[in-house]
């Protein structure tokens, strides 16, 4: 089935209902309304196709025509002989005994997740890519092929919410979006095939319907409403075209201000899904431009603010915040792509290491008082010391149990992370999922008696009270607290206090308050790069020539530490995940100690290039608010440091030295 004649033979309800869809009053589909007047239906879809050769749509999304080449792409090729990779995993994807694609196919671990990236049809973009790279037909005819058998086995359209492989919002959202580009981008190729264009066109009005009927909310509504957008601005000439606009602009709006915080903050407080939120918000924005049609002035303000909370958060490596359900993203080109768009030059400072744009205004780290996320600097270079703490809420989705956790990185490399993902479903995520990457012991946290935290609160009611955080020149205070955890008797909390000495070391306060005794279980977990070892009671990275922490123990607690790596049982421990579908085995430091009571405690963290210097410590004084602690580094610079635990007003540091 290849010519028009083909698809309105075979499809002829179909093709009039296209026709009927469309505003054939429209300048331009004079032709198309007089042969469909006259019940000329292959005439009236031979004018509709010559008129979207010709049309003034899709303007930004076409192509020039790409010279004929043999050239290959591996990846394009592969995706011909139907091999496809999907979350780290490949897998041929099987063909129905008619010869159709079998679209429900989950991949090599059988998980639900490959299957829905299989109908987004992003591999269809990246052959429409390497066509426009190479001018190779054979990647034209692959899209061709692909997409009219998708459309053929999707059929009948089944108008109610799914969860199935081929109708899911996630899925109908990017699938419409790659088609515009392969619509336009290929108008002037004859492998795409006549019939193919109009099975696509015909499939438009039942994604917008799809879309525009069953979205969810929060994340998963800014993907489906931008699509819902793209498919009316795309294609105007549908009738409820600009009934579909208006709709994804009035909810849009609505859920920007409903899942983001005025910190701009998405609320499900992951850095990966804020920022595929915002891309989606931000789609809809280039849309609404491009048909040059206003936008409120809130809804681009508070754009600013989300892009703002990416480029904050950017560690000196260029990559985004490691935390609940993300994955290690690169945002760099991200935030300097959106540093160009609003005119931010200190956005692009932050994410150049200082090569480009301008210092921003006020101290290096910053705090998002509605997140309750904590990012502190040394500065914005390079070899600049970073670290991440979370006083914030549990979030609306997904969540790990993981509050006051720290990530810290120095001297260009991870050293104190997340430990990721893994996966949602499939092998790996009956593996991980539950038992770690969720739970508390993937994390920097504390565990009480071997067990992790509850969820916590979903979201802040208000930001974080002042009395908990200060950032000033020299230092950076803030502390939280959580008292909920899992099958444990009695009463128990923990409170967590960080003071950072800029450009210096971290002194990391813990207070256990408890009614009974309790087993300790401080968990530190390293980069996998990181060779980690245990000296006289410290946990130290000793990779020559590279950035380097040293965890040191501060008061009276006899803890005992080993340093785990890809644990299997008694329970899972010393695992990282980059990726999705990935893991690999990674350094956790375990301290572990019994207390008989209410106690206090507290960690040096200290970071150098090359070698860990030996760092004297002592406490000063302490009481149930308070820990004064004395630091003494290798070059005999003295800081006494009060932490509290009460009021920021009570941080002081007190230097003497040459530093």
């Amino acid at each position: 089935m290849t010519s028009v004649d083909d698809v309105c033979n075979k499809y002829p309800k179909r093709m009039q209902e296209l026709l009927g869809a469309l505003n054939l009053d429209a300048p331009g589909l004079e032709n198309v309304k007089q042969a469909f007047h006259k019940s000329a239906l292959s005439e009236a879809c031979e004018a509709l196709l010559k008129y979207y050769q010709n049309s003034k749509s899709g303007a930004g999304l076409r192509q020039e025509a790409v010279a004929p080449g043999k050239a290959q792409d591996q990846a394009a090729d592969a995706a011909c002989e139907d091999r496809l990779t999907f979350y780290e995993q490949t897998s041929l994807v099987p063909r129905r005994a008619d010869g159709r694609l079998q679209w429900d196919h989950k991949g090599p671990s059988n998980d639900m997740e490959w299957a829905w990236a299989l109908n987004r049809h992003f591999y269809l973009g990246k052959l429409l890519a390497a066509y426009q790279r190479t001018g190779n037909p054979r990647y034209v005819e692959k899209i061709d092929t692909d997409l009219r058998d998708w459309i053929i086995s999707s059929l009948p359209y089944p108008k109610k919410k799914s969860s199935s492989a081929m109708w899911r919002g996630l899925e109908a959202s990017f699938r419409v979006k790659i088609w515009a580009k392969v619509f336009y981008g290929l108008q002037e190729h004859e492998k795409f095939s006549n019939a193919t264009r109009l099975l696509l066109l015909s499939s438009l009005p039942e994604h917008a319907h799809y879309l525009r009927h069953f979205h969810g909310r929060g994340n998963w509504a800014t993907m489906e409403l931008s699509a819902l957008a793209m498919v009316a601005v795309a294609w105007p000439e549908f009738k409820d075209a600009s009934v579909w606009l208006e709709y994804a602009k009035l909810h849009l709006g609505r859920e920007l201000k409903s899942q983001v915080y005025p910190d701009g903050v998405q609320t499900e407080l992951t850095s990966h899904y804020h920022r595929v939120a915002l891309s989606n918000f931000e789609q809809f924005a280039k849309i609404y431009r491009e048909a040059k049609k206003p936008l409120p002035k809130e809804f681009e303000e508070c754009l600013q603010r989300m892009w703002n909370y990416l480029a904050a958060t950017i560690r000196p490596d260029g990559f985004g915040l490691l935390n609940n359900d993300s994955d290690r993203d690169f945002n760099r080109t991200r935030v300097i792509s959106a540093a160009t768009t609003y005119g931010r030059d200190d956005w692009r400072f932050i994410a150049s290491n200082g090569r480009e744009g301008q210092l921003p205004k006020g101290k290096p780290s910053v705090l998002f008082p509605w997140a309750g996320h904590l990012i502190m600097r040394s500065g914005y270079d390079a070899e600049a010391q970073w670290a991440f703490f979370d006083i914030g809420p549990w979030g609306s989705g997904h969540q790990h149990n993981d509050k006051l956790h720290i990530s810290v990185s120095a001297y260009g490399r991870d050293l104190l992370v997340d430990s990721g993902r893994f996966a949602y479903q499939g092998a790996l995520a009956n593996r991980f999922r539950n038992a770690y990457a969720l739970h508390s012991a993937g994390h920097n946290v504390i565990l009480v008696d071997d067990h992790g935290q509850k969820p916590g609160p979903r979201s802040a009611e208000s930001p974080l009270a002042k009395e908990s955080w200060r950032i000033e020149k020299d230092f950076d205070y803030a502390r939280g607290s959580f008292d909920q955890f899992s099958n444990i008797d009695g009463n128990v909390k923990h409170t967590r206090a960080v003071f950072y000495v800029r450009g210096a070391f971290w002194i990391v306060l813990d207070r256990i308050e408890t009614d009974r005794p309790r087993k300790l279980q401080a968990l530190w977990h390293w980069h996998p790069h990181c060779t980690v070892v245990v000296r006289d009671g410290r946990v130290l990275s000793t990779d020559p020539d590279k950035g380097n922490l040293g965890i040191i123990p501060i008061g009276d607690i006899a803890w005992n530490v080993n340093v785990v790596k890809g644990q299997d049982k008694p329970r899972l421990q010393g695992w990282y995940s980059e990726k999705y579908n990935q893991a690999e085995p990674s350094p956790s430091a375990v301290f572990s100690a019994k207390i008989d009571g209410s106690t206090t405690f507290a960690w040096l963290l200290f970071p150098a290039t090359d070698q860990v210097p030996h760092i004297g410590t002592s406490i000063i004084s302490q009481d149930n608010d308070h820990m004064t602690v004395r630091v003494v580094d290798g070059q005999k610079n003295r800081f006494d440091i009060v932490v509290p635990l009460t009021s920021e007003r009570e941080a002081v540091i007190k230097y003497s030295g040459t530093r």
